[in-house]
Formats: C-alpha cells, sequence, structure tokens
C-alpha cells in the first residue's frame, strides 16, 4: 500500500540527469548564441540609454512642465494636473528624483516594446480563432509564472545588465495589452462592421477605420495595466542591475532601512498613481469622443 501513500514519481536518479540534460542544453545554447543575442538586442539598449539620458539631462523644471502638459491634454483634469505635479515635487524634495526618472524612463521604454509587440498580436488574435487557441496558453503561463523565473533564462543569456531588466519586465507586463486588443475589437458592434462591408471598405481599411477606433477605449484599458505590472516589476528587476527606485528597495530590504524602503515605495506608488488616473482619464474622453461621433 506504499503507493497509495506517497505519489508515485519519476526515478531520482532519471530525474537528476534530465534536469542536467536541459541545464547543459540551455548553457550550449547560450555560449554558441549569446553573443549573436544580445546584438540582436543592442537598439533597445541604446533606446534606453538615450531615453535615460534625456530624462536625467533635462532640467527638472522641463520635465514637470512636460508632464503636466501631457496630463491636462490625456484629462483634461486641472485636478489631475495639480497632484502630478505635487506628486513630482515630494519626491524630488525628498531626493528621490534621479532614480525616478531613470524608472520613468525604463517604464516609457517598456511600455514602447509592448505596445509595438502587443497590439500586432492582438489584432492577430482578434482576426484568427486559430492565433487565439495558440497564444492565449502562452499568456496564462506568462501570466502565472512567477516573475523571479523570468530572470534566469534572461540573465543566462544576456548578463547582468538594463536590456534583461527591460526584457523580463516586458515578458511579465505585455499579456494585458495582448488579451485586451484583442477583446475592444471582438467587442465591435457587428452591425458596425456590416455597414462598413456595406460602403466596400477592404479588411485594412475596416480595422483601421473601423475596429480599431472603437476598440480603443479598451486598448488604453490594457496599456494601463502594463504599465501597472511593469512598475509592480521595477523592484525585481532590480536584483539584475536595473536602476531606479527599485534598487533603494532591495538595499533597504537587504540592510533592514526601514524608511528607505518605505520613501522609496511611495515613489513608485506615486508614479503609479500618476500613470494610472491620465491613462484612465484619456480613456475616458475617448470613450465619450466615440459615444458622441457614432451616437
Amino acid at each position: 500500500m506504499d503507493w497509495f501513500w506517497s505519489f508515485p514519481h519519476m526515478d531520482d536518479a532519471t530525474l537528476r540527469e534530465l534536469r542536467r540534460a536541459i541545464d547543459d542544453g540551455f548553457r550550449t545554447f547560450t555560449r554558441a548564441w549569446g553573443g549573436t543575442i544580445e546584438g540582436f538586442f543592442e537598439p533597445l539598449r541604446q533606446f534606453l540609454i538615450h531615453a535615460e539620458r534625456l530624462m536625467l539631462n533635462t532640467p527638472w523644471p522641463v520635465v514637470i512642465l512636460a508632464i503636466a502638459a501631457i496630463a491636462w491634454f490625456a484629462s483634461r483634469s486641472w485636478k489631475i494636473v495639480l497632484g502630478s505635479v505635487l506628486t513630482l515635487l515630494v519626491i524630488g524634495y525628498f531626493d528621490m528624483w534621479e532614480d525616478t526618472m531613470r524608472t520613468v524612463s525604463m517604464i516609457f521604454v517598456c511600455t514602447v516594446v509592448a505596445i509595438a509587440l502587443g497590439i500586432p498580436i492582438g489584432i492577430l488574435m482578434s482576426r484568427s480563432d486559430r492565433a487565439q487557441g495558440v497564444v492565449n496558453p502562452v499568456l496564462d503561463v506568462m501570466q502565472t509564472m512567477p516573475s523571479f523565473v523570468y530572470l534566469i533564462p534572461v540573465v543566462m543569456l544576456l548578463g547582468i545588465g538594463r536590456v534583461p531588466g527591460v526584457i523580463a519586465v516586458v515578458i511579465y507586463a505585455i499579456p494585458p495589452i495582448i488579451r485586451l486588443t484583442n477583446l475592444g475589437i471582438r467587442l465591435v458592434d457587428k452591425d458596425v462592421l456590416e455597414a462598413a462591408d456595406a460602403f466596400g471598405s477592404s479588411g485594412w481599411q475596416k480595422l483601421k477605420n473601423v475596429q480599431m477606433p472603437l476598440a480603443l477605449p479598451t486598448i488604453m484599458a490594457g496599456i494601463n495595466q502594463t504599465i501597472m505590472m511593469a512598475l509592480a516589476m521595477v523592484v525585481i528587476a532590480s536584483m539584475i542591475g536595473v536602476q531606479g527606485l527599485g534598487q533603494p528597495v532591495l538595499r533597504a530590504i537587504n540592510n533592514q532601512y526601514f524608511t528607505m524602503g518605505v520613501f522609496n515605495g511611495l515613489a513608485i506608488v506615486g508614479i503609479a498613481i500618476i500613470f494610472d488616473r491620465v491613462s484612465q482619464a484619456y480613456g475616458r474622453r475617448l470613450q465619450k469622443h466615440l459615444e458622441i461621433v457614432h451616437g
């Protein structure tokens, strides 16, 4: 009756050999292709470096004015603009400005990469049930896999630095924008699509002029969630050399610096609230505009 109490499992020696074979295979692949893969991601590294330099070398009043202008354009709300400015002023006053700019630049790069990859994949899923059936399990794995696990293959391939951190953050944060792009396009009213067909629209014209504009509020919700998940990954990415607000939090954990951890954690929260309120307000504005146009 031992089988009843002890779950049958692979022999320990066989399991060790299997793990060793997989690890050796991945190491061989890393040695053979690591340089090529690193060269492939060189444009991403340059993009991140230039974005970080822009944020750090721009005078702080100009940065605050630019963010206030973006917040006003997106939300048309003085409350959101004022809240954004006050949050940035408090962050700067507590000497967290440079780390915050590094974090903002990284989130900007990650969001751009996630949008560039996620929206086309979401469009493909919306146009093909077979593609949706293939991509959905991959997204399930990406959303449920512990975030620390992403760091292992990325670090083995690319080492410690900015690019591995960006790749890990994008893998962690991209599923919402893919799912919500797919959902938004699929939820477009069939009557509207039939009217577009009646006017002789091609598939590309229907996607560009009908489906994408009507799905834009849902896509904006996906972008919002992607940004939030990217910010949640900041501290974990700091473990592999990503500079920003995550590194002081990591130092605070290692050295039990309570105040440093709380201050930098609150700075991350403040940045997250700014991104969240601005993107949500922009999504609501788009929704109202489309209701007026198509209502």
